[in-house]
């Protein structure tokens, strides 16, 4: 075909002389009708990036014959500006143009997109004619068309009408007149307009479509007949996702990306997974029969599994990774992004041309759930941003059994949440295959282009109930009584090709016997399917798996560097000028490097992430006020006084050093830790790391923690080796900020699937961080870390702490004491440790010794075992914490502490000493407060 041809040659050389000036007329006759030139020069002329004109693109002729027609009427209309209109025509000219901003503002609210033709709208005044002083008679009378793409500067109203409502009140309604960015909307109108929003595909394209839409239908029919009643959440109903689907895949590969990470919940899972992404038929039939293909831990139903694969497109081989998910609907959204970021920060994409995030929602959660609303305010921000995100809402209209939309939301579509980062919204019905084969090319293009978030509102219905074995009509019998009769969008697209005799009635039939063929045989229904998948494209995470938890690692790192390290990251560029406090913590950091002073917790930290730095690995930090750290401690953003610049000394310790990432996040706990769990299970070699303001701010994370961080290796297989940092102690601050439910924790804790450590010195928090990342196990680590601690008197550490040793488990007490004169032993964890050691000083209590548990899960038994095994005379065994008795450690962890106490003694007994059980994690009077503090660090010394 000589166009296919020749768009290949522009694709592969300049333009010139005969073929430029084709080119030009092709691209004349693009702008006047996109209709009228091939699909494939239509695709290219597409994706042209914008030039930020405002202006209409009218073509050239057209321009020139304006002028022309103005010249030879003597321009019998001016410029309507701050002056009287003159003439009546002008007057109408106004309303028309008025009429225009109408459509494409409010056009939407009476378009047909339900299928099933039941959702109510009200009428819209502003779209008649009176409502803007024009009439029928006016239909026949020539108005100028403004920047309407309508092909011309001239064009009756009744032209001008059947351009609007073509485009914005059939099958898909668009919303982005909110969107601030003229070009933006420029940009949309055009290829809205242009082909009214319908544009004209070629047979092969409507075959393609029909096949996947069979396809999309003959896989929930198979599984119905061959396990009737068994939950699958199927499509139907919604069956255009596939078609979807497969051309927004094949869309972005055509602009050369790379990857595409997808995140979804339940709903068309199965159908996506065989359909879309090529998982085997034998395998998800081996699941309905009950196989699993988790060989260790709990494993998970089958519409919450993973899958990754690569597919052909036109602009390469891409690999497709969907997420695994638990049935927490849109908690998936930033575990999705994070896996993006992570994908991007490696291929050094920071514009998010190569690695693509895509994002199915149901129209209840996406309208429900405030983590979409978190995840949407992350997009454009510095530390979370992946260059947008493709929105896909399969909207069956009914939330489980909720429909009615007073009861589901406050807003009238459940993608208004969207506007509010400016993304457009394409509103499409699904029993228009398409138009949502259109909308779909128009989002990917616009996320392409503008590189923002983009919505699909796809308006479909749900055949079955909320799962096959529910009775959906005792709640919604008007519409299942509509739904029992309504044709599958299957049905309606291939009687419409055959009545275009675009294909025969043979052909259709044949294409769903193929299917149910390939089914029978258990092959694979993806013909983009790579057999021999490009590994480069994969994650590698062999080195990380089959490794068991060892506590005694080596993580020291030598002296001289560690103080070549040091002595850099105190070394600040000239004309940078810090503030007064800032400056001191610096030349205390230097004479702690010189050995004038003893390391604080703030030095300890900072120098494990550059001894990591420096040996290659990755580090990554965020939380709302990591830079700084929310105690002043970290300081690792140094924020230049004299202009407000930022500058990093753990990210520029060396030339060719790794990435120091480091980022103050917005006031989100859910959105943000979701997002870093994401990008921790997809950056095996780094270090990731989010804290908490407040320790307890995590509990706005728990569906992460719950659904992830704890069970996500034992549902799925998904190593992760996140570190959490959250601040946790009893200092008066009430019941808020003291506690960051340790007991929470614990609870979770099992089969070694966490670590859950409280450090109480700075050599401690360092060995802590780099053992975390220098030894191949991936496990989530749980970092309950101090805020008084960080500058306490006897909270320090050495030099040589650091470059020497390991992280201690158990950490003994001083060893100048004489073990044979020891009666009792507290134990301990965490900040209490120096109450109990001023207290034993204050009254010279010395036939007692102070254990501190720094790791409470896994429980270090075996060594805690032998630090009491070295007290012969060992008569009282105490734990002591400042937590309330039902919280904290006790009642997770009392089990251990008598299993070593008894291997240790069968007579000795655990006493605890602690606050009494209580609701809230603290009291909020600072005087009561001192007083529990002080009768729980007494009993430590009394009970018996």
């Amino acid at each position: 075909m000589q166009d296919s041809s020749m768009y290949r040659q522009w694709q592969s050389s300049h333009i010139g002389g005969s073929n430029a000036a084709y080119v030009d007329e092709l691209y004349e006759s693009y702008l006047t009708d996109p209709n009228s030139v091939p699909e494939d020069w239509r695709a290219y002329f597409e994706k042209l990036p914008s030039n930020g004109a405002v202006e209409s693109d009218v073509p050239h002729s057209a321009v020139r014959e304006y002028f022309l027609l103005e010249a030879k009427n003597k321009s019998r209309v001016q410029k309507v500006g701050a002056g009287a209109v003159s003439s009546e025509h002008e007057r109408r000219q106004v309303r028309v143009l008025h009429l225009i901003a109408a459509y494409r503002n409010r056009g939407h609210q009476v378009a047909k997109l339900d299928p099933l033709g039941l959702m109510e709208r009200e009428a819209v005044s502003d779209l008649e004619l009176a409502h803007h002083g024009l009439s029928k008679a006016d239909m026949d009378t020539v108005f100028q068309t403004g920047n309407l793409f309508i092909g011309k500067p001239e064009a009756t109203l009744r032209e001008i009408m059947d351009c609007l409502k073509g485009t914005y009140c059939s099958t898909v309604g668009c919303e982005y007149m909110h969107i601030v960015n003229t070009a933006e909307k420029r940009w949309l109108q055009q290829r809205l307009e242009g082909v009214r929003s319908h544009p004209q595909y070629g047979a092969d394209i409507k075959s393609h479509i029909l096949e996947r839409l069979t396809a999309a239908e003959g896989l929930e029919k198979y599984l119905g007949s061959r396990y009737p009643g068994t939950k699958r959440f199927g499509l139907e109903g919604g069956e255009s996702m596939i078609p979807l689907m497969d051309e927004m895949i094949q869309r972005v590969g055509s602009y050369g990306a790379k990857e595409m990470v997808i995140g979804m919940a339940h709903r068309g899972r199965l159908n996506l997974l065989v359909n879309i992404l090529g998982k085997s038929p034998r395998d998800l039939f081996g699941e309905f029969e009950g196989k699993s293909f988790n060989e260790n831990g709990s494993g998970d139903v089958k519409y919450h599994q993973g899958f990754s694969s690569n597919v052909q497109t036109s602009g390469g081989e891409v690999h497709l990774a969907l997420a695994f998910n638990p049935s927490h609907l849109e908690i998936v959204s930033p575990v999705v992004e994070g896996s993006v970021r992570a994908r991007q920060d490696r291929r050094n994409d920071a514009g998010g041309d190569q690695v693509v995030p895509i994002l199915i929602h149901g129209d209840a959660a996406f309208a429900g759930q405030g983590v979409v609303m978190e995840t949407f305010q992350m997009s454009q921000t510095r530390g979370f941003k992946t260059g947008g995100t493709l929105h896909v809402i399969v909207n069956n209209q009914v939330g489980f059994t909720t429909s009615r939309r007073d009861d589901a939301r406050s807003t009238e579509y459940c993608t208004d949440v969207a506007k509010m980062v400016q993304s457009p919204i394409f509103h499409v019905n699904a029993d228009d295959p398409e138009a949502v084969y259109f909308v779909t090319q128009l989002a990917v293009d616009y996320r392409m282009q503008f590189k923002k978030d983009v919505v699909i509102d796809l308006i479909c219905y749900r055949r079955s109930g909320h799962n096959e074995a529910d009775e959906p009509s005792s709640t919604q019998p008007l519409m299942y009584k509509k739904i029992k009769s309504h044709p599958s969008s299957r049905t309606l697209y291939a009687e419409r090709l055959i009545n275009e005799q675009i294909l025969s009635e043979q052909d259709a039939q044949k294409m769903v016997d193929d299917y149910r063929d390939a089914l029978d045989e258990g092959n694979h229904v993806v013909k983009s399917l790579v057999r021999e998948p490009n590994k480069s494209l994969f994650v590698d995470w062999s080195p990380y798996v089959g490794h068991q938890v060892e506590d005694d690692w080596d993580t020291g790192y030598p002296l001289k560097k560690l103080q070549d390290l040091a002595n850099r990251l105190e070394t600040v560029p000239e004309g940078v000028v810090l503030q007064r406090q800032v400056k001191k913590i610096l030349e205390d950091r230097r004479k702690m490097t010189a050995g004038a002073m003893s390391i604080n917790w703030g030095y300890g930290e900072t120098l494990a992430y550059a001894s990591l730095l420096d040996q290659g690995v990755m580090v990554r930090l965020t939380g709302q006020d990591s830079g700084r750290g929310t105690f002043s401690h970290r300081h690792a953003v140094l924020h230049n006084q004299k202009n407000g610049e930022d500058y990093v000394p753990l990210a520029h310790l060396q030339e060719g050093q790794p990435r120091f990432d480091i980022y103050d996040s917005l006031l989100s706990e859910e959105a943000v830790l979701g997002f870093e769990y994401g990008y921790a299970t997809t950056t095996p070699e780094a270090l990731i790391v989010w804290e908490a303001q407040f320790g307890d701010f995590a509990n706005g994370a728990q569906v992460v923690i719950d659904q992830f961080m704890s069970s996500g290796e034992a549902k799925w297989g998904r190593l992760c080796g996140l570190t959490l940092l959250l601040p946790h102690g009893y200092e008066g601050q009430g019941p808020e900020h003291s506690s960051a439910r340790l007991e929470r924790f614990l609870q979770l804790c099992a089969e070694h699937n966490m670590q859950v450590c409280v450090p109480t010195t700075p050599a401690q928090i360092f060995h802590l961080l780099r053992r975390q990342a220098v030894r191949p196990l991936r496990k989530p680590l749980v970092v309950m870390t101090p805020k008084s601690l960080l500058r306490h008197k006897r909270a320090k550490s050495s030099l040589e702490d650091l470059s020497e040793g390991r992280f201690q488990t158990v950490l003994d007490d001083r060893a100048d004491i004489d073990h044979k004169d020891i009666k009792r032993v507290v134990m301990c964890s965490g900040k209490v440790f120096y109450d109990l050691l001023e207290k034993r000083e204050s009254d010279d209590l010395n036939d007692t010794a102070l254990v501190r548990i720094e790791q409470l899960y896994p429980f270090p038994e075996k060594r805690l075992q032998e630090v009491l095994e070295s007290y012969p005379n060992l008569e009282n065994l105490v734990w002591c914490q400042e937590e309330p008795m039902n919280q904290g450690a006790w009642y997770c962890s009392q089990h251990h502490m008598f299993r070593v106490a008894r291997a240790v003694n069968d007579k000795l007994h655990v006493h605890y000493a602690g606050r009494d059980m209580a609701a809230a994690p603290a009291v909020g009077s600072m005087s009561l407060h001192v007083e529990q503090q002080q009768r729980l660090v007494e009993d430590a010394f009394q009970i018996n």
